[in-house]
């Protein structure tokens, strides 16, 4: 019986969830498990994502954007006031859906690296 993701990664959220349920259909336990660990390790969670778009207000402009690995914005935002705060703005309320984009993409490497593991 498969194990319960929710169980082994309580952070995830609705969309998120099924993603990996159907990323992780046909891996055996073992496989499952080994990318659980390798996937928590990379994931971010929604609230340091919108704690980085707030941050992007007051210190640093860009700083979700570096969080989620698109160092190309975080310097634009660094260098432009964050898009002179509209762009920043724009983040903050969509900081689910780049916190969900970023995961996907740590899902799929997590999953290529348990694959390659043998």
């Amino acid at each position: 019986m498969k194990p319960n993701l929710y169980n082994l990664i309580p952070a995830l959220e609705g969309e998120e969830l099924v993603f990996i349920q159907n990323l992780t259909a046909g891996l055996s336990d073992e496989r499952l498990h080994n990318f659980i660990a390798v996937y928590n390790g990379k994931r971010r969670k929604t609230d340091q994502i919108l704690l980085g778009c707030i941050l992007g207000f007051v210190l640093v402009a860009g700083i979700q954007r570096f969080m989620v690995r698109q160092n190309g914005m975080g310097l634009l935002y660094l260098f432009t006031g964050g898009l002179c705060v509209i762009g920043t703005i724009v983040d903050t309320i969509n900081h689910k859906q780049l916190c969900f984009e970023y995961n996907s993409q740590m899902a799929r490497e997590s999953l290529a690296m348990v694959h390659s593991m043998g």
